[in-house]
């Protein structure tokens, strides 16, 4: 008999599974995310493969799980079904292998948080989960369609265009099956450690520098950055994907610096949709210099004045070539500009380094938990969005 308690390691014993037999493997995982199902099937090609996951659309919204990742697993010949208020996280490879854990198939699960669960290759247990799969996926309902992935895709990507300010998801329903379970609520926040890429984007200029005293409301209210960020005419922002983090910076004086008061998650620019309209000009006469947008949602501000954000001056200061990704990247060749203060200079943003990301995600949490965030009902009281088809 083998069984084993394990409390860390978790994407090995997936990737050590799967390269065991992966002759049938079936998962139930309430939260995907891309990069993880990516990475599990590198590790093998399943001659079967069935998953059990959520398909509550604010989960896709909130970032938590992808629909990305379903596409991909459709892509490679999985059969996905949805099941309202799934909780359970189960892993089953043929008759060989059977891991139960509190883990996830996501990069933070498998490889940063603290899971328990148990790997057996003990042939009642792995009976026993299998029996447990089975009746769920009888009860599942049909399975997913390119068709209907699709239709999902371009709810929630109208529906984040809109500015959603909250992880409250009104209009995003459960496409997934009711088995049978007591419903919950689940409420989960916009996972920023998953994203891909990162920005520092900028507000005023060195003939606009703010007074550290203004009130982020203030600037937020001034710039919209609850609900875009703006690009100059003529540089529509075509670098950003999908899932970036986009944090704001003030440029202020005494001392001259940027200070990063608030964060959120960024949509591509999609020309027309995302170009400043006549009633956004009017709003703010200066949009019709800056009229190209990346689109945000869940957008989180610190609260009080701009003296609670973050210093650019101190990132840079501690990272050196390291703060931003062209420095890295050129002192890595050994070429080109290293200077982060030179990199940013007359550009509307600059894309961090993943070291830049996770420094200065860190330092503006503490000032959030320090000094809070605006809340909701104080954004809800500023401007909305409209959306213009492409």
């Amino acid at each position: 008999m083998s069984f084993r308690l394990v409390d860390t390691g978790w994407a090995t014993e997936l990737n050590d599974a799967i390269c065991a037999d992966h002759s049938d493997v079936r998962i139930i995982s309430p939260f995907i995310k891309k990069r993880a199902a990516e990475r599990f099937l590198a590790s093998g090609n399943p001659q079967s493969l069935r998953v059990i996951t959520r398909f509550h659309l604010g989960d896709f919204s909130d970032g938590v799980s992808d629909l990305g990742a379903l596409r991909l697993l459709l892509e490679n010949r999985a059969d996905i079904r949805g099941v309202r208020n799934l909780h359970a996280k189960v892993y089953l490879f043929g008759n060989c292998r059977a891991i139960v854990t509190s883990a996830n198939l996501t990069e933070a699960a498998l490889r940063r948080n603290h899971e328990f669960g148990f790997v057996t290759e003990e042939a009642g247990i792995i009976s026993r989960c299998g029996q447990y799969f089975d009746d769920l996926w009888r009860r599942a309902g049909p399975n997913l369609t390119l068709d209907r992935l699709t239709a999902w895709e371009e709810k929630v990507t109208d529906f984040l265009a809109r500015g959603i300010r909250s992880t409250t998801v009104p209009g995003l329903g459960d496409e997934g099956v009711d088995a049978g379970v007591l419903p919950e609520s689940v409420e989960l926040p916009v996972l920023v450690s998953d994203a891909r890429q990162a920005f520092v984007k900028f507000y005023g200029d060195v003939h606009n520098r703010a007074a550290t005293s203004m009130e982020v409301v203030d600037e937020v209210r001034r710039s919209g950055s609850h609900w875009a960020c703006t690009y100059p005419k003529g540089k529509r922002p075509r670098q950003v994907q999908d899932g970036a983090l986009l944090f704001m910076g003030r440029m202020v004086n005494d001392p001259d610096d940027t200070l990063i008061y608030g964060r959120a998650v960024g949509l591509r620019y999609v020309q027309g949709r995302d170009d400043a309209s006549a009633a956004d000009i009017a709003l703010r006469d200066w949009k019709e210099r800056w009229p190209h947008y990346v689109r945000v949602h869940h957008p989180e501000f610190v609260a009080g004045d701009l003296a609670n954000g973050i210093s650019l001056n101190e990132l840079m200061a501690v990272l050196r070539s390291n703060a931003f990704a062209s420095t890295q990247r050129n002192a890595a060749r050994g070429k080109g500009n290293t200077d982060p203060r030179s990199a940013y200079r007359q550009q509307a943003a600059v894309e961090l380094s993943p070291q830049a990301t996770t420094w200065l995600s860190e330092r503006l949490q503490r000032a959030f938990d320090q000094h809070g965030t605006l809340p909701p009902a104080e954004l809800a009281k500023l401007d909305s969005p409209t959306v213009v088809g492409p």
